[in-house]
């Protein structure tokens, strides 16, 4: 589906002079289609939270079960020990009623058999309890493990974005002070780089120097081939008023983020599926457009990185 948007948009730059309403009406649609997947990804990452912090509680569960079931075992060892003792002293006093007539002694037969039959069916009860037991303490155990390598996996996913964040800095440190941040949130990668780096007014050619900061982003984006490459366009509220052949700051947004796309598909090292282009018009401000320094930050090219949830996916359907 991301190799389809991207022909679309690439066919629409090359042939923007013909656009029809047509076609800009189901550029809209594609848009609308993006941004859904975008919040299924949001909507994923937070049913991913739901589902550990749900694992978590079981095993909270799970947990009292067993300290329950300890309760109940020592509490029918506590019970046989007292028969047993029960049963001693009835046989002491079987000894001595021994000489006595043959009608007691029958009757301390009976009492001493209806004891040997709650002891045996106390000892079953045990065997039964304990065995009950240790399939709870197994099951506890195999849920604990499951909990910690879905934890350890969200711990792994989270070190690495934070290493590709460190990397992603360091590689573009020369461009510090020039429009471009960086920073790591909610399990993703930002890298934000405001227009005056990369286009002049009006216009979706990317600069010299721009192109440069790209290629640099696109070197190491090419060594984490598991990770979803979103390049989102912004503008400020200013209506455009430049080439005609543009509706307004939406299409010059997408046109600016397929520009982004379009160096980076230059690396033949990053692969093309994991490459998607969105335009935000002047809809995703980050500052007030009352003043031209936030009207500037306003005008940027966001790229988000996201890890791929496969292997967190799998984990949750084998628990």
């Amino acid at each position: 589906m991301i190799k389809r948007i991207s022909l679309v948009v690439i066919t629409l730059t090359l042939f923007s002079s013909c656009v029809s309403k047509k076609i800009y009406t189901e550029l809209e649609d594609k848009y609308a289609n993006l941004k859904k997947e975008n919040r299924g990804l949001n909507d994923e990452v937070e049913s991913l939270s739901s589902a550990n912090t749900k694992l978590n509680n079981d095993l909270a569960s799970l947990q009292s079960a067993y300290d329950k079931a300890v309760a109940e075992r020592d509490k029918l060892q506590s019970d046989l020990a007292a028969t047993k003792t029960n049963l001693d002293n009835l046989k002491a006093s079987y000894d001595a009623l021994e000489k006595n007539s043959s009608a007691e002694i029958a009757k301390n037969s009976k009492k001493n058999r209806e004891l040997l039959a709650q002891l045996e069916a106390k000892e079953q009860a045990l065997a039964a309890e304990n065995e009950r037991l240790e399939k709870l303490k197994k099951e506890l155990e195999n849920r604990s493990k499951r909990v910690a390598e879905l934890e350890s996996v969200i711990a792994a996913k989270d070190a690495n974005m934070k290493a590709l964040k460190d990397a992603i800095s360091k590689a573009l440190t020369d461009f510090e002070g020039k429009g471009l941040t960086v920073e790591q949130r909610d399990g993703k990668v930002y890298v934000s780089m405001e227009n005056k780096l990369l286009f002049q007014s009006g216009s979706w050619a990317v600069g010299s120097q721009g192109k440069e900061a790209v290629k640099q982003l696109g070197n190491v984006l090419a060594d984490n081939p598991d990770i979803a490459i979103l390049i989102e366009g912004h503008t400020d509220n200013v209506p455009y008023k430049g080439n005609a052949q543009l509706s307004g700051n939406w299409d010059l947004s997408t046109k600016r983020a397929t520009a982004i796309v379009n160096i980076l598909r230059e690396n033949n090292s990053i692969n093309p599926e994991n490459l998607t282009a969105a335009g935000r018009g002047e809809y995703a401000p980050i500052a007030t457009n009352e003043t031209a320094e936030g009207k500037a930050k306003n005008r940027r090219i966001e790229v988000i990185l996201t890890p791929k949830l496969d292997e967190i996916s799998k984990l949750l359907n084998d628990i």
